[in-house]
């Protein structure tokens, strides 16, 4: 059996571009053979709970099902046409991570939750000048989540590639996290407020503001947008606060080194995120490139493609912490996941979304 840590499987090295297509199309149609089936990606076979390093193409399901009570067109084969191996992964209900009520919050499983069972010994709750990231905040019409970074403007005229345009004297800067946390998702009004800590630890506007909603990417839900036309990449949002305010430092784990192109972040790799919930967790990468739909309560579903897939290291009121390696380079923005996962955009995405830099590019 493979060893997780000899498994590093980067893009163009797991299953072939035609084989992912295709399964990612049939889901995509809504023709896969599973009712349950909730998204799909490349990655390695596991078996027995650990990864045996076979390339395979991965098919997430809210629940396994032995294949005896499954009728024969419901059964995921376990070889492609083209000989690719398949994986059935069973990843439960996959929810966006933020609190949505001050008196209710859904949690990692889709359940829901008194937001004062939320704050554990460790949770990071609150009020801190200048802020690090992985405290509690969010927009006053929401409760809270995480503070997931301190970002500036591209320069005037910069553009997103090459990778390092726009590093240079900030104009402005931003705190960074969700845009179901900070935009209250795609429903609150430029302008408004961001409490730090969030409302439901507590914070008070103005007397907590740090800051105000400056710009989101917003969210395609369904029905009103329908699932196979939406080209979800990134959940997020800023809001411009004063340098004074925020840090870029990483609460008890030290300074943001730089981040990580998508090209780079491979299966196998050990990530690390701090969040206002759990704090400080790790996790390892199972797919880094998933197509997968995510529940937001009464907003709808949202299906997001190009999706960093981890091993559960998350809770409710992470959602917007900053997923790195264990040396500080940032790979992803941490905004759904499960009793079982844990989802991110890869912070590549979200640059290129918001236009905004957060410290240099590191392979």
């Amino acid at each position: 059996m493979t060893r997780p840590e000899q498994i590093r499987l980067r893009q163009g090295e797991g299953p072939s571009h035609e084989s992912l297509s295709r399964a990612r199309e049939q889901f995509l149609a809504g023709n896969a053979p599973v009712a349950n089936m909730v998204g799909v990606g490349s990655g390695v076979k596991w078996t027995d709970h650990r990864p045996t390093g076979t390339p395979a193409v991965l098919v997430f399901v809210t629940q396994k099902v032995p294949d005896g009570v499954l009728d024969e067109r419901d059964r995921i084969p376990s070889q492609l046409d083209d000989g690719t191996s398949t994986d059935v992964v069973s990843i439960g209900h996959v929810t966006a991570l933020a609190a949505a009520d001050a008196v209710q919050t859904r949690g990692a499983v889709g359940g829901l939750l008194n937001a004062s069972s939320l704050a554990s010994p460790q949770a990071l709750v609150g009020r801190v000048r200048p802020c690090p990231l992985g405290f509690s905040i969010g927009n006053v019409a929401t409760t809270f989540g995480t503070l997931g970074g301190v970002v500036y403007d591209f320069l005037p005229g910069a553009s997103v590639d090459p990778p390092t345009a726009g590093i240079g004297i900030p104009s402005a800067f931003y705190v960074l996290s969700n845009n179901h946390v900070l935009a209250a998702s795609n429903e609150a009004p430029l302008g408004s407020a961001i409490l730090q800590p969030g409302r439901g630890d507590d914070g008070q506007d103005p007397l907590d503001r740090i800051a105000i909603l400056s710009r989101f990417v917003p969210i395609q839900f369904a029905p009103a947008v329908p699932l196979d036309q939406q080209q979800n990449l990134v959940d997020c949002a800023i809001g411009q606060c004063h340098a004074m305010n925020a840090t870029r430092e990483i609460f008890s784990n030290g300074a943001l080194r730089g981040w990580r192109r998508k090209a780079d972040v491979a299966v196998g790799d050990l990530v690390r995120k701090t969040g206002r919930t759990t704090a400080t967790t790790f996790g390892r990468i199972i797919s880094a490139d998933a197509t997968i739909d995510v529940g937001y309560g009464s907003a709808g579903t949202a299906r997001f493609k190009d999706q960093i897939v981890a091993t559960g290291m998350s809770v409710g009121g992470d959602s917007g912490s900053l997923v790195t390696t264990l040396d500080n380079v940032a790979v992803g923005l941490l905004f759904a996941g499960s009793s079982q996962v844990s989802l991110a955009n890869h912070f590549e995405n979200v640059r290129a979304g918001l236009r905004v830099e957060i410290a240099e590019q590191l392979s």
